[in-house]
């Protein structure tokens, strides 16, 4: 477990999960958007129980926005849901690379 920040112990959390190949990377946020804590866990069974068990720690879990439902997210959407968990599926923000354009001025 990396945990990035702790903050104080909050009442209604929500959680927001990064997930990537080997690790996932999640935040926890309170009802005003205040960033509370973060942590990086692997993306196995073991990991997924150290994040259930750090986001109780924090306060009333409402719900895990998870970016990537897909291959790298699925097994962590999977293991939340089956203790009765509310998954939201976030969907990554449009990226658009910068172009400059090779017209004369």
């Amino acid at each position: 477990m990396s945990i990035i920040e702790t903050s104080l112990r909050a009442t209604d959390i929500i959680i927001g999960v990064d997930t990537h190949k080997s690790i996932h990377v999640a935040v926890a946020i309170n009802e005003q958007g205040t960033r509370l804590a973060a942590i990086s866990v692997p993306t196995n069974s073991k990991g997924y129980m150290e994040l259930d068990n750090w986001s109780r720690s924090l306060g009333s879990v409402q719900a895990f926005g998870i970016e990537g439902t897909g291959p790298y997210g699925a097994g962590l959407s999977r293991y939340l849901m089956s203790l009765g968990l509310n998954i939201v599926a976030v969907t990554r923000p449009n990226y658009y690379p910068t172009v400059v354009c090779p017209c004369k001025s």
